[in-house]
């Protein structure tokens, strides 16, 4: 595959679906529809809770269209918002709406498995470290990494 731009966004494609695909397996879900709804609700949930540096920080480490998902609706006024397990699983669970009644908890530990496993290098340790206990709880990180 070349440099060019076509051939990015066709790469750029590939690794988000993989993503979504490597979701829809960790959630025990065959939909891809659901897969990628609940990635952009445990995105959204996330960005929304982490001071803006941090935000950025784990912006840095995301595939480009994952990267975009993530921002998407972002208005950086009055962050981080103070969410706490309830509301930060309600924002995934309003995500995930449209598609039905999928568990918000079991969408954010599946999405959570998988950023871990792409972003490497303890970025997910240090994201799940800024926040508080009752939202570090639904990390697959061993309590001892964070």
């Amino acid at each position: 595959m070349s440099n060019h731009p076509f051939s990015m966004l066709e790469r750029a494609a590939q690794d988000t679906q993989g993503w979504l695909h490597e979701i829809s397996r960790e959630m025990n879900h065959p939909s891809l529809k659901v897969a990628y709804h609940a990635l952009r609700g445990v995105l959204g949930a996330l960005r929304d809770r982490l001071p803006i540096a941090e935000v950025h920080h784990l912006a840095a480490q995301l595939p480009v269209l994952v990267r975009g998902l993530y921002f998407e609706g972002y208005d950086p006024t009055g962050k981080p918002e103070k969410l706490d397990r309830e509301a930060f699983l309600a924002r995934v669970a309003a995500a995930l709406s449209d598609v039905g009644g999928t568990n918000p908890e079991t969408a954010a530990r599946a999405v959570l498995r998988v950023l871990d496993t792409h972003l490497g290098d303890g970025m997910l340790a240090h994201v799940m470290s800024v926040l508080p206990e009752e939202l570090r709880d639904l990390s697959p990180l061993p309590k001892f990494a964070l």
